[in-house]
């Protein structure tokens, strides 16, 4: 007689749906300066530095602009200007049928508004990550290219304990406040590079243990930020930067709303839907560095 005890085995399922490994949340919204204002576009007034004069003689006409003569008639005056966002609109959605709830040990309405809240998450990262190096836009509605004078690397090389001293000398020459919080966005090999470096990882420099927990520490006044959504522009090359939390503006008109309803249109089945209104631009030119890296590790 044949063997049949087989026919009695079974399949056992989770009772939770595992999530695949992704970024979950944004990792950059707490680097910028952001704004929850309900409007098509939000203007970021700027003010720039001005100087002192030296007075030569009593009764002299008093200054403007600083340390313009503030005669009648003189167009001497502080520099203001702006820069601007102008909101746009993220969504996604997944539509759940009946059917495959009843036939289903969970409950999918879950598991896809789950996964859909981290794929918004991640979009708001990308956004910052698209206006750090990319054009700007001031009150005139005209764009503003990365000045030149704030990139250091040509992606010939690495990232090295230099590179990290350069980008804090720009920000020394800028005159940036230096109680300002400053953040570097790096890629994963940019981060193994670094950790082998005894500066990083060596308790004589650092007060955690970064070899023990594999954490990036806080190193040279920065708070250090892996990502894997910058900008590549060709193999081996990575978009890095450095930013402080008034580099980049981000605005929110609409923050991530999720609605869960069943659709007529579409025998009942459930519509997950999410959508968020949202830009971000480059403030201050002064305050972000964009590091051009080789992304390798040698």
């Amino acid at each position: 007689m044949a063997i049949t005890v087989t026919n009695a085995y079974i399949s056992t399922f989770e009772t939770n749906v595992r999530q695949l490994a992704q970024q979950k949340r944004s990792l950059l919204r707490g680097a910028v300066t952001e704004v929850n204002k309900q409007s098509e576009k939000h203007n970021w007034d700027r003010l720039a530095a001005s100087a002192a004069r030296l007075k030569t003689s009593a009764r002299t006409v008093s200054p403007a602009g600083g340390n313009g003569s503030g005669a009648v008639g003189s167009t001497d005056g502080l520099v203001w200007d702006r820069r601007q966002t102008l909101i746009q609109t993220y969504d996604t959605g997944e539509v759940i049928e009946p059917e495959d709830i009843v036939q289903m040990l969970i409950d999918p309405k879950s598991a896809a508004t789950e996964n859909l809240v981290m794929n918004m998450q991640r979009a708001i990262d990308d956004i910052i990550i698209t206006a750090a190096t990319g054009d700007a836009t001031d009150g005139t509605g005209s764009a503003v290219t990365f000045p030149a004078g704030q990139i250091i690397g040509d992606y010939t090389g690495e990232i090295n304990l230099d590179t990290v001293l350069e980008i804090q000398e720009k920000f020394d020459n800028n005159d940036v406040d230096p109680d300002e919080p400053r953040y570097m966005v790096i890629g994963p090999k940019q981060k193994r590079k670094l950790f082998q470096l005894i500066e990083v990882v060596s308790g004589d420099f650092q007060a955690t243990k970064a070899l023990a927990d594999g954490k990036m520490p806080n190193f040279m006044g920065f708070s250090w930020i892996v990502s894997n959504r910058l900008n590549a522009p060709s193999a081996g090359q990575l978009d890095c930067f450095a930013t402080t939390k008034k580099g980049l503006g981000l605005h929110v008109a609409g923050d991530i709303r999720t609605k869960v309803a069943e659709r007529a249109d579409m025998s009942f089945a459930y519509q997950v839907y999410m959508m968020m209104n949202m830009a971000a631009v480059r403030v201050e030119d002064e305050h972000v560095v964009w590091f051009k890296a080789k992304d390798t590790v040698a």
